[in-house]
């Protein structure tokens, strides 16, 4: 996908993005994100129904009695998008994994300046190789798009010099780890990140499991078809596009292409079940999909769970 068939499609968010607003950030999703756009206010004595996560135990072991903890809505609320620009996101069956993560920023960065948001970003590949503070503004939306096609038009910076990999190495891949922990440095009120990953990367998970304990986290990972759809097209060369490693996959096998499909879906389980139990929230969304109806449909479902 060009350039201009991406600006496209970004151009025609704005009037969608009331829609997502009222789903994702207007306080109808809050209860998903226990504390999400909400800080102390006051309080008062429990009542029986009361949540007894909102027991404040300092006041109540000074009178002797149970006080539970009363909200207000943050007026402003920091939301910061954490955008994996490694080369593995520059591929994909019908678009790149991070074309698909273009639009789904795009989208929720016009959502938030919709909202009246505060909106930041951290791009990163091996490291942290873009970062905007958080403001309020369509000139600060609009920076922030730019540099999201800046990146889909150039690729990732890691793609350039790919070498073998060992185990750990962070100077190979998406290093998640480390943007995660300068956001944590950085962010000193309770804020709303989004990460958009393929999560093809290695030792994020003690520090997504640190974070969530301080900011409320949305995971998004890109998906393609092929991940459980690989085709029958004989013996093909495949290369790892961060590591330069080629190897040939017999897909005319179908034994091959089973385990390849189980391999991604035991992938995808134990991913969900690592954002489980960090605190995040967590959903898997493919190049296939459209960007806005996914996005629009699986906050609206989760806010009929409340």
């Amino acid at each position: 996908m060009t350039r201009h068939e991406l600006l496209q499609k970004i151009t025609t968010f704005p009037l969608v993005a009331e829609g997502l607003a009222e789903e994702f950030l207007a306080g109808d999703f809050s209860s998903v994100f226990r504390g999400q756009g909400i800080e102390a206010d006051e309080v008062r004595r429990y009542q029986i129904g009361d949540d007894v996560r909102s027991i404040d135990w300092n006041v109540s072991a000074r009178f002797g009695t149970p006080y539970v903890k009363m909200y207000r809505e943050e007026r402003e609320l920091s939301v910061y998008l954490c955008l994996d620009c490694s080369a593995s996101m520059m591929c994909g069956s019908r678009m790149s994994r991070f074309e698909q993560a273009a639009l789904i920023a795009a989208l929720i960065a016009f959502s938030a300046e919709r909202s009246g948001e505060r909106l930041g970003a951290v791009f990163f590949d091996k490291g942290i190789s873009k970062f905007f503070t958080a403001r309020k503004g369509r000139h600060n939306t609009l920076a922030m798009i730019n540099e999201v096609l800046n990146t889909a038009e150039n690729g990732s910076s890691s793609a350039a010099q790919p070498h073998k990999a060992k185990q750990g190495d962070p100077s190979v891949g998406s290093n998640l780890r480390d943007a995660l922990s300068g956001l944590g440095r950085i962010l000193k009120r309770r804020s709303l990140i989004v990460v958009i990953s393929d999560f093809f990367c290695i030792n994020w998970e003690q520090e997504m499991s640190r974070i969530c304990q301080k900011h409320d986290v949305i995971a998004i990972k890109i998906t393609d078809p092929l991940d459980i759809g690989l085709f029958n097209a004989g013996l093909i060369a495949m290369e790892d596009p961060e590591t330069g490693v080629h190897l040939y996959a017999p897909t005319s096998f179908s034994s091959f292409r089973s385990a390849w499909e189980t391999w991604h879906n035991d992938r995808s389980v134990s991913w969900k079940a690592i954002l489980r139990r960090a605190g995040a929230a967590a959903f898997e969304i493919s190049t296939a999909d459209d960007t806005a109806v996914f996005l629009i449909r699986f906050f609206r479902s989760r806010r009929r769970r409340r």
